[in-house]
């Protein structure tokens, strides 16, 4: 029996080549990204100009918080967009931010004497989970940096470059400045 090449479907003759068809779809999920960034942008814009030629005298705090907080989370979603463009992964670390600052946003809007007991326990546990996660984000690795070539400041590319520099050491010892 004659096996098939990785890279062919079903189809005989390489009919539909997988890595054509992945890296065509990868570019239209750019193409969708970018989209969505411009979306983006523009409701940012929007809401900015909304929020200057609305803004009265006697100014109501807490509208003002809302808007702010939620022209906050429009820059950390378009923040999550260029990393998603950069890396084509999710950064999860700023997607748990934007969950924080919507969380806390919702709780500005509706007042927090005006939550019940229930709902603030269960916004409580809801943070308590989203700060953990955060946490873990912060404290492990990314694989991140293990597909990307171009990044000096990976961890592990510092230990590459350090292993790089031991053999150089152990090849050409010290006193070879001294030839030179």
């Amino acid at each position: 029996m004659k096996k098939r090449l990785k890279s062919q479907f079903l189809f005989s003759e390489r009919w539909l080549d997988r890595h054509w068809i992945v890296r065509n779809m990868e570019a239209f999920q750019d193409l969708i990204v970018i989209v969505l960034c411009l979306g983006l942008f523009a409701i940012m814009v929007m809401q900015l100009w909304v929020f200057f030629t609305t803004l009265e005298i006697p100014v109501d705090f807490k509208h003002v918080t809302a808007k702010i907080l939620f022209i906050l989370i429009l820059v950390e979603l378009f923040r999550l967009l260029m990393v998603y463009l950069e890396e084509h992964s999710i950064a999860v670390g700023v997607a748990v931010e934007v969950a924080i600052v919507s969380v806390l946003r919702e709780v500005v809007v509706h007042g927090a004497l005006e939550i019940s007991g229930v709902q603030t326990a269960s916004i409580c546990g809801l943070l308590v989970v989203l700060g953990g996660l955060l946490f873990v984000c912060a404290k492990t690795p990314h694989m991140d940096y293990m597909s990307a070539d171009d990044t000096h400041s990976s961890p592990v590319k510092q230990i590459e470059n350090e292993q790089q520099e031991k053999e150089r050491e152990l090849k050409y010892p010290r006193h070879y400045k001294d030839i030179v």
